[in-house]
């Protein structure tokens, strides 16, 4: 059967020796079939195909942002309880990312009391000129705070004139949203930077955040505000005025350009507190020193770096308090440092890539300002970080580190722990030194290292993490 098949396929073929004279017809059939494509009935397909692919661009950036859940995060997050004189709302503006929220709205009541301290990068953020200049106006007693505009996905920094405009018109918007001048309401954005601010996308969803915030939203809130954050960052406190007991509530954001000369990338901290402007900032610029100034993840001080504390005055009702030196603001003052070094420490514990976090305590130093100065060089070593994060005790990086801060130091006198193990002293290993127990210890998801110069009084204590390959994924593929 098989070979009479092949016999007939090849006396078709030899039969069909003359076919390309009758070839013609098949064209005809290729005419008609491109004819019947711009029939009506098939008008709408191409019509239809342009809007499907709009999806997978904007998909794109957030898949590639993707990383793993820092293993330090916290085992429980929890919201945080509702403030008073305060409603937050988060929504999907599609900034930058798609499927997640990107747009922070905080309405605060008439009269809120603002704080804030900044970045002091030459290359700051149009959204950090903005808010200076608004805190200038508060600081004249001629303005307040009612609403908090934040995108997160785009930094708009290094946008020239139309990176102004956008804020500019965002606040108007913003002022009209919620029945206040433009200089009440402030603007910040974080994300990639040099990237024009589709200021439209937040412009046309503003009513609904606002329409939609509430007392109790900090949780959405500080999701609403992370870039390559793997967790949100939340911390609370209450706190005594004379008799009265406030509530104080803060979110963050900030795992990779860690460096503060100020605050974080982005945090807000707000009280129910009656507190004036003036004692606000007083107390902001002196807790922002052992907290956010006291971090690094990588050396790095962001464009837009913004830290901002309001006080709503609708909780509970104390004596009227005009300066910060007022012995009933000190716990108050120790509340909101713990609130401030809490919101820190997770930045730290989320630092890019990050596996362990780092406390180092300097002592003996000259000056407290040297022993900072000393301190912050060993955090921001790469060979440091390196070492701890291969859980190797290495103290000659540490060594190497000092040496190279400016500050004076005698290698003879200095002294290196790591946790409750000295590893050297007078410039030598320490005699007591076990390797199989400071091994053991490195292994802990904290470490904690002190080193005493042995010049002075000088005391200073910083925090990082530690440098891994995964720092180096995440930012190799943040932009693109």
């Amino acid at each position: 059967m098989a070979v009479a098949k092949k016999t007939k396929i090849v006396a078709k073929s030899k039969a069909k020796v003359k076919s390309p004279v009758k070839a013609p017809p098949k064209p005809k059939a290729k005419v008609k079939a491109k004819a019947t494509k711009p029939a009506p009935a098939k008008r709408p397909l191409p019509a239809k195909k342009p809007v499907k692919p709009v999806v997978p661009p904007a998909a794109a950036p957030a898949a590639k942002q993707a990383h793993p859940v820092s293993p330090l995060t916290p085992k429980v997050i929890k919201d945080l309880p509702p403030m008073a004189g305060v409603r937050l709302g988060a929504v999907e503006a599609g900034v930058r990312y798609a499927g997640r929220t990107d747009l922070l709205c905080a309405v605060f009541s008439p009269h809120t009391q603002v704080a804030g301290v900044f970045t002091t990068s030459k290359t700051r953020s149009a959204p950090v000129d903005w808010c200076r200049g608004n805190l200038a106006r508060a600081g004249e007693g001629s303005g307040e705070a009612r609403l908090l505009i934040v995108n997160s996905g785009n930094a708009n920094a290094f946008t020239g004139a139309g990176g102004i405009d956008a804020v500019r018109k965002t606040a108007e918007a913003g002022a009209v949203a919620v029945g206040c001048e433009a200089e009440d309401v402030f603007i910040a954005s974080t994300g990639v930077i040099g990237e024009p601010l589709p200021w439209g996308k937040i412009v046309a969803k503003l009513d609904e955040a606002i329409e939609n915030a509430s007392a109790g939203g900090w949780l959405a809130a500080a999701k609403a505000i992370m870039t390559t954050d793997t967790f949100p960052k939340l911390a609370s406190a209450t706190a005594k005025i004379g008799e009265a007991t406030v509530r104080i509530n803060g979110i963050a954001k900030g795992s990779g350009m860690i460096a503060p000369d100020m605050a974080t990338m982005l945090a807000y901290v707000v009280t129910d507190a009656t507190l004036p402007h003036d004692v606000l900032q007083e107390l902001l610029s002196e807790g922002v020193q052992a907290s956010f100034n006291a971090i690094t993840v990588d050396s790095d001080t962001s464009t837009s770096d913004t830290l901002m504390l309001f006080a709503t005055g609708r909780g509970a009702r104390h004596e009227a308090v005009g300066k910060a030196s007022d012995k009933r603001l000190a716990d108050f003052r120790a509340k909101l440092n713990q609130v401030l070094l809490d919101l820190a420490l997770l930045v730290v514990r989320d630092g890019e890539g990050a596996s362990k976090q780092i406390a180092i305590e300097v002592t003996g130093a000259e000056s407290d300002a040297a022993a900072k100065t000393i301190a912050l060089s060993i955090a921001n070593s790469p060979l440091v970080k390196t070492a701890i994060a291969g859980e190797d005790a290495n103290w000659g990086r540490v060594v190497m580190a000092v040496g190279k801060s400016g500050e004076a130091a005698d290698r003879d006198k200095l002294a290196i722990s790591f946790g409750p193990f000295r590893v050297a002293h007078q410039g030598l290993r320490d005699p007591a030194y076990s390797e199989a127990k400071v091994s053991a210890y490195m292994k802990r998801d904290e470490i904690d290292m002190s080193v005493d110069i042995g010049l002075g009084k000088g005391r200073a204590k910083v925090w990082t993490c530690d440098l891994t390959d995964g720092y180096i994924r995440i930012n190799g593929a943040y932009r693109s």
